[in-house]
């Protein structure tokens, strides 16, 4: 899934306890901890590649980007993090559920040519061929379910 609708259903799900800015962090946290890292790195280093549209051959990526996505794409990593912040502030760990969620949209519309979701990593290396979220049969049911989401929101805000 693109890394605005993960954050935007982050937001539109967890950020209604006072913490909407966080929850919109952790709904695209785990793409920012591998692909983001990636871009800054590129731009501090000046290897800034060639926008020819679409994602980038894997064997142009490093190694520690698939590292990074393993790692911040898990269940063991999110909910191990989340519970001990909620030892702390409970309203922050419910906001930063947008990350689990974001695992939970992932899993199933990555394929495993490209950036599989290994779901509990780093016991195992599980993952689902999924459909890619590319896909007009997923893409645009997500749009139409942020849509939705955020019309929810607006309507029941005051009640």
């Amino acid at each position: 899934m693109d890394t605005l609708s993960h954050a935007l259903w982050g937001k539109g799900l967890f950020g209604y306890r006072g913490m909407p800015w966080i929850a919109l962090f952790f709904g695209a946290m785990p793409d920012l901890a591998s692909f983001g890292a990636l871009i800054i790195v590129n731009i501090i280093t000046g290897n800034i590649p060639e926008f020819g549209g679409g994602p980038p051959p894997l064997d142009t990526l490093p190694d520690w980007v698939f590292l990074s996505y393993n790692i911040f794409h898990s269940y063991v990593t999110a909910f191990s993090i989340i519970a001990i912040v909620y030892y702390f502030n409970k309203n922050y760990a419910f906001a930063m559920l947008g990350w689990p969620f974001h695992i939970l949209l992932d899993f199933p519309f990555h394929s495993k040519e490209y950036f599989p979701t290994k779901l509990f990593y780093p016991f195992s290396d599980f993952y689902f061929d999924g459909i890619p979220w590319s896909n007009p049969f997923i893409w645009f049911p997500n749009i139409i379910g942020i849509i939705i989401l955020f019309y929810w929101r607006k309507k029941y805000r005051n009640q």
